[in-house]
């Protein structure tokens, strides 16, 4: 891709300018952060945890162990990746969205969770730590709102420890046609129309579904991993693919 290529990105459906998408983007979660958890469990009817779930049991992470929890939001993977690797182990919360950032640390001290957790503003394009520095590094839901998203793995294979792994868990392309043309119905119709009674805000909540639309599928996605450097590189369709956890190995 030509450096005039990239001087353009998408925001949803929108063609603007890729210096521009960053604010775009940060707009869209101050605006819906303070109801970010319950929108969440409505828009996914709860299955958004049995997704997260299965990501901690793919992690292999173990007590001691550094953890960086990227586009981490409101905690929910730092909270369970906390507990397990326990006082000598450490987890950073890293998210470019302060208010995300103010709601996750608030809800995890509420937790009585904080001793091994650090907060750290951080833009996944250029992430602020060592090289070889993580056992493990998730990005769950945040990897479609990067503008740069070859840029970022590469950021994210840089500070990964050699025999450390990534897991990528982001909306992706459902398997069947059936469930495609449900999934578009729900997510063009139904959406905005909750994200505007819940967090009094549709626009965001249609622009979430563009932006599911405009990410790479799974075999893409898994394909810009590898351009990345990772390897062992391998995919999980979960609910039919309407998420897939993407998981590859520092070696």
């Amino acid at each position: 891709m030509s450096e005039q290529d990239k001087s353009t990105t998408h925001f949803g459906y929108k063609t603007v300018e890729a210096n521009e998408k960053e604010q775009m983007v940060a707009s869209v979660f101050h605006s819906v952060a303070a109801k970010y958890d319950i929108m969440n469990d409505l828009m996914s009817f709860g299955i958004h945890r049995l997704w997260k779930r299965f990501t901690i049991d793919c992690s292999g992470v173990r007590k001691g162990q550094k953890v960086l929890d990227l586009a981490g939001g409101t905690g929910d993977l730092t909270a369970k990746f906390s507990r397990i690797v326990g006082e000598t182990g450490q987890v950073v919360l890293a998210d470019i969205n302060d208010s995300m950032l103010k709601v996750g640390r608030d809800k995890l001290r509420n937790k009585g969770l904080g001793n091994n957790i650090s907060y750290v503003q951080a833009n996944a394009e250029a992430l602020p730590f060592p090289d070889n520095h993580f056992d493990l590094i998730t990005i769950a839901f945040g990897l479609r709102n990067v503008t740069d998203k070859d840029k970022a793995l590469a950021s994210m294979q840089r500070v990964l420890k050699p025999g450390g792994r990534l897991l990528v868990l982001e909306f992706s392309k459902p398997q069947h046609e059936i469930m495609n043309k449900l999934y578009d119905f729900y997510s063009f119709n139904i959406l905005p129309k909750v994200g505007s009674l819940v967090a009094k805000d549709g626009d965001s909540y249609k622009y979430l579904a563009e932006s599911i639309r405009m990410h790479p599928d799974q075999e893409t996605l898994k394909g810009m991993m590898e351009q990345a450097g990772l390897e062992q590189v391998e995919y999980f369709n979960l609910t039919d693919g309407i998420v897939a956890l993407h998981r590859g190995f520092k070696f």
